[in-house]
């Protein structure tokens, strides 16, 4: 028998109820992620006119089931899912949210250059982490997100496409806003700053890559734009630019939070971090189970390309399918004490990074920065603490970061 979709008393009746613009779930957004699982692990949002799922199981088979479709303009045009069209790009998107057999005509050979490129440059890369970290503050109290979970992702991901150094701050500006794109209730101002944002990061891109096409660089501009000349990348300036784009946003504002997360969580935890001061060894498993236990990306999406059971529940064609990759990642039927952060247990795949032909592809680089990171600052900083203090978390929807995390060294 299907569950039923109407959520019960003392249960969260909306999507939007689990985000951060509802200032408990901002605090905290696990025990009503925990009370949906539980009580209406499928359930019908009605006002967003979206399905939103928390087992781990049904998320694990939706997200790899490739009979789904992602591009917003399939969604029903009542779903918040339909607000995801930027207006003022006509329906472009990046691979994010492409269907094949777009999306893997570009996300192929984006792909592979990415992950060349990255295991080429992983010494820099660490030389990298190196230096932000190495220019914080040896002593005293400093807001570790303003020093290093900050400025770190950007310098990487900028260095690796190609960004001039000096615009670091602007493209930092430009990702913030570019990412409104993401919040489907924006509002007019934060539509216009998406806009403006999206605007500024096409003309630089387009320029750059005219740039590499005169002189190639060490980069993966250069490289796109030599796989676009051999033939091997069948992808238009726009397709590559907009891309591009893609990489810089996601490439740094969720390792941002993925560090910022991982230290709060780590300082928190005195025995796990004994752990890891006494055993490097962890440092991946350690990455691992901050993705688990407090991802930066919260939910995930697919649209129902036909009418179908999802999850034991009758769906029809166009209906947005919303996915808690946070409630999924402490679900019980999937992890041994799920509410235990435990970077020494060995546990079953989390999906952070959702999964099937739309996994991450940002994820090898993200797990590279923060493990380096989390062990050349504890290097660094032997008697690292956290200090008393009112955490403040993002407010963007469906994202899960600080604001600031003020450290004692």
């Amino acid at each position: 028998m299907a569950d039923d979709p109407k959520a019960p008393p003392g249960v969260p009746h909306s999507v939007l109820e689990l985000s951060a613009f509802n200032p408990v779930a901002r605090d905290n957004p696990h025990p009503l992620l925990k009370s949906l699982r539980e009580g209406c692990p499928v359930m019908r949002d009605e006002a967003a006119k979206v399905w939103v799922l928390s087992r781990y199981k049904d998320i694990r088979d939706t997200v790899s089931d490739r009979t789904f479709v992602r591009h917003p303009l399939n969604a029903d045009p009542e779903s918040i899912t339909a607000r995801l069209v930027e207006e003022g790009r006509e329906g472009r998107t990046s691979i994010l949210f492409l269907d094949d057999p777009d999306h893997a005509r570009i996300r192929q050979p984006l792909a592979k250059a990415f992950y060349a490129r990255i295991n080429r440059m992983r010494p820099e890369i660490e030389a990298m982490v190196d230096r932000v970290i190495d220019a914080a503050p040896a002593s005293g109290a400093f807001d570790l997100m303003e020093q290093v979970a900050v400025p770190l992702p950007v310098l990487v991901i900028a260095r690796i496409l190609g960004v001039d150094e000096e615009r670091l701050a602007d493209f930092r500006q430009w990702s913030e806003d570019v990412i409104l794109g993401l919040n489907p209730v924006r509002t007019p101002e934060e539509n216009a700053r998406m806009i403006s944002g999206g605007a500024s990061l096409d003309a630089y891109f387009a320029e750059l890559m005219q740039a590499r096409r005169k002189a190639p660089q060490d980069d993966l501009v250069t490289d796109m734009v030599q796989l676009q000349a051999s033939g091997e990348a069948d992808v238009a300036d726009d397709e590559v630019c907009l891309n591009l784009q893609a990489l810089l946003v996601g490439g740094n504002l969720t390792t941002t939070d993925l560090i910022g997360n991982g230290i709060w969580l780590l300082l928190s935890h005195p025995q796990q971090v004994a752990a890891l001061r006494a055993d490097p060894g962890l440092a991946a498993q350690a990455v691992e189970e901050v993705l688990r236990y407090e991802a930066p990306v919260q939910i995930t999406s697919r649209i129902v390309e036909q009418d179908r059971t999802v999850a034991g529940c009758p769906m029809q064609k166009s209906q947005p399918v919303f996915m808690s990759l946070a409630a999924a990642n402490r679900d019980p039927a999937a992890f041994e004490a799920p509410e235990a952060f435990d970077i020494t247990r060995k546990r079953a795949s989390h999906i952070a990074f959702g999964g099937g032909p739309h996994i991450c592809i940002g994820a090898p680089l993200a797990r590279i920065e923060a493990r380096h990171a989390f062990l050349k600052l504890l290097a660094r900083y032997p008697n690292l603490r956290l200090p008393e203090q009112d955490l403040a978390w993002r407010t963007l929807p469906f994202f899960r970061g600080l604001e600031k995390l003020i450290v004692e060294a």
